[in-house]
């Protein structure tokens, strides 16, 4: 089992707190947040990672190398800003499974990846969201669903008193953009919504620890949390 992951972000938001490394690099409970993020795809039955990176990448390379708690790591170097969705179709070349999950490198949401990996088949999906239940968000965005899970809706940031919010770790075929004319850069959040009546998207349910260090207050928030959930 395969997983890219994204880490190739400034950090814009955190540089109050984290200045001099790449996001996924900041330290959380005395290690960097991706080596975490590793090592939750280790037990999750992960045997190779591409990361993409860019910003700062040799911060990333020269700590991990090419092989971390078992599993063999790949670097993928973005030598301009190419968005998630760029950063995806950079990477999928290197895939040598038909499926790979995709992980946000600032985001640690405690999937279950097997079931996740389940859901994917059994749906016949091109896709698959892991979704995260929230109650009066409006800092993310909410997805819509039917009961038997397919995506039907991307709703923007707005107050929302009860939703589902997207947790940032995907299952995706490899093929998922063969069939499109894209760009270099592009969001792949913004792919998703344009195409939502093309390809087969479902969504998969976690009740589970979701923890976004995008902003210096959640950040300060792992440093406390994390260890109670890893």
């Amino acid at each position: 089992m395969e997983a890219i992951v994204l880490a190739g972000g400034f950090g814009t938001r955190l540089q109050s707190v984290v200045s001099d490394v790449p996001k996924p690099m900041a330290e959380v409970q005395g290690k960097p947040f991706l080596e975490h993020i590793l090592l939750y795809l280790q037990k999750n039955g992960i045997t190779r990672v591409i990361l993409s990176v860019g910003y700062k990448h040799e911060v990333i390379k020269n700590y991990f190398n090419d092989a971390f708690a078992g599993m063999t790591l790949d670097y993928v170097i973005e030598n301009e800003p190419l968005g998630t969705g760029g950063a995806i179709l950079n990477a999928i070349p290197h895939l040598k499974t038909e499926h790979a999950f995709v992980i946000n490198g600032d985001t640690f949401f405690k999937v279950d990846l097997k079931n996740l990996f389940a859901d994917h088949l059994k749906n016949h999906s091109d896709l698959t969201l892991s979704l995260k239940p929230m109650q009066a968000f409006e800092r993310y965005g909410s997805v819509i669903i039917a009961d038997n899970g397919k995506v039907t809706a991307f709703r923007e940031k707005e107050f929302v008193a009860e939703g589902h919010i997207n947790g940032g770790i995907y299952l995706l075929n490899k093929n998922i953009f063969v069939a499109f004319k894209l760009s270099k850069q592009f969001s792949f959040e913004t792919f998703m919504q344009e195409n939502i009546n093309v390809l087969n998207i479902y969504a998969s349910i976690f009740d589970t620890y979701f923890i976004d260090i995008g902003i210096p207050e959640d950040y300060q928030k792992a440093q406390i949390e994390l260890a109670h959930y890893l």
